[in-house]
């Protein structure tokens, strides 16, 4: 039995507090029930068939733990418990949404990236906390409240920036017993984001799902200790030569040349092919009968020939002093926690770079998160875009733009292609930092659209 109280939830549903690192928060009636069990139960010796077809098994930490994104994302232990924080609070704790709708938004959600591991686990969550076993037969058997939620879950997947207030709108003001209190689209809103951008991050380490969950035997996970392929001479070298000039320049440039190269950066986006594997794609029927529009997907915020949509200015709409702000008000606890969790993954740094220590990696990290932030539009007037080329070469930003618009696309050799020299953990850190920039991208323009149809 769990000896922390519960807390109260929507629908009368009650749950534990006490949340776990090795196991999938909002599945277990209670965490504290499944401590009592043998540690053989939790912890298994590793086999070749790890948790990730990319990562090899000696790249990870320990023993195995019950869950394969916990047994990947454990090489960040720090951002691990964050993260899980963040996600047990979103499925388990207090919040306006049932727990059988919020497994169900969960569902909808990754579905957009044809994510199999997340809908076939929320599948079997939304059964275990009394969702109705009709709804699974595909998203036209859901109410018709939770199927309005369709337009607003694939702008936030593929094109955030076309989300308006006319969105928000339709789905507070609609007829009665269809309408979505701001309290409850707040918290889908984070839902679908959440669960987008974690798609995102499975499918770029190749996650794989727990062993029958997906129908598939899985093959060994790869057995070398550094990425396949040639690599590049000195890459890391170079890298850490850029940080050193960067970091060495004087020179500041005029807000004419910053807001110049920020265009160049965004015209040069749309030149980085999403590469993958198209034709080897196998959408699964489990997944289809949750989409919507099936073939709505990512397209570049600036395209050749088209008028482009406004630039979003981070400034005029900033994370700290907006959207945090608007959060905090109307759902304070997932709040202040994502707060948190964009905070550790923007500043972790274990200060080495391949096999180098000692090394400042913030500027490299910076121009990560400012490089997929421009994928979708979004520009900080105080940041030379300049950076992002001299510091991320060509494979890398087609691993990045296919992580985060294309994640179904990603295979083991757009994973080896870049960043040879580099340990795995480091391209682990990479997708933590793609997660988190894609999830505030996209809250930033739903929050957005709230804040204007507020006022």
């Amino acid at each position: 039995m769990c000896s922390v109280t519960p807390l109260r939830v929507a629908a009368g549903h009650s749950t534990c507090s006490m949340v776990r690192e090795d196991c999938y928060p909002g599945c277990q009636h209670c965490c504290g029930r499944r401590m009592l069990k043998e540690s053989s139960d939790q912890m298994k010796p590793r086999d070749a068939r790890g948790p990730s077809a990319y990562i090899p098994v000696s790249q990870l930490p320990g023993p195995v733990l019950s869950d394969n994104i916990a047994a990947v994302m454990g090489l960040h232990p720090e951002y691990l418990r964050i993260f899980w924080k963040t996600q047990h609070q979103l499925l388990r704790m207090d919040g306006a949404l049932s727990l059988p709708e919020r497994h169900y938004v969960a569902i909808m959600a990754s579905a957009r990236h044809h994510c199999i591991y997340l809908v076939s686990l929320h599948s079997s969550c939304f059964l275990q906390v009394g969702g109705d076993p009709r709804w699974l037969e595909g998203l036209s058997f859901a109410p018709l409240k939770l199927r309005r939620l369709n337009d607003l879950n694939k702008y936030l997947a593929h094109r955030p920036w076309l989300i308006t207030k006319e969105h928000m709108e339709s789905l507070l003001k609609a007829p009665a017993g269809h309408a979505w209190s701001l309290a409850e689209l707040i918290h889908a809103l984070v839902l679908l984001t959440h669960f987008h951008a974690l798609s995102s991050f499975i499918l770029g380490c190749g996650i794989y799902p727990p062993e029958g969950k997906d129908g598939v035997k899985r093959p060994p996970s790869p057995d070398v200790s550094v990425s396949e392929g040639s690599s590049p001479p000195q890459e890391a070298e170079r890298v850490l030569a850029q940080i050193k000039r960067l970091n060495e320049e004087g020179h500041e440039a005029s807000e004419e040349e910053m807001e110049t190269r920020f265009e160049q950066e965004k015209r040069e986006c749309v030149m980085v092919s999403s590469n993958g594997d198209l034709d080897c794609a196998v959408y699964s029927k489990n997944v289809l009968r949750f989409l919507d529009d099936p073939d709505f997907g990512y397209i570049d915020f600036t395209r050749r020939g088209e008028q482009a949509p406004p630039t979003f200015r981070a400034h005029d709409y900033t994370w700290e002093d907006h959207g945090y702000s608007l959060l905090h008000r109307l759902y304070p606890e997932v709040g202040q926690l994502l707060d948190d969790k964009f905070q550790v993954a923007y500043n972790l740094t274990y200060h080495t770079i391949a096999s180098h220590q000692e090394v400042d990696t913030f500027k490299l990290r910076r121009a990560i998160w400012n490089y997929i932030q421009c994928i979708f539009g979004i520009r900080y007037d105080d940041y030379d875009y300049g950076e992002v080329n001299q510091l991320l070469e060509r494979s890398l930003k087609v691993y990045m733009k296919t992580v985060t618009c294309h994640p179904e696309r990603v295979t083991r050799q757009l994973y080896n292609d870049f960043w040879r020299q580099f340990k795995h953990s480091e391209k682990v850190h990479l997708n933590l930092l793609l997660l988190e920039a894609r999830l505030q991208a996209a809250l930033l323009y739903g929050l957005r659209a709230i804040t204007r149809f507020m006022t």
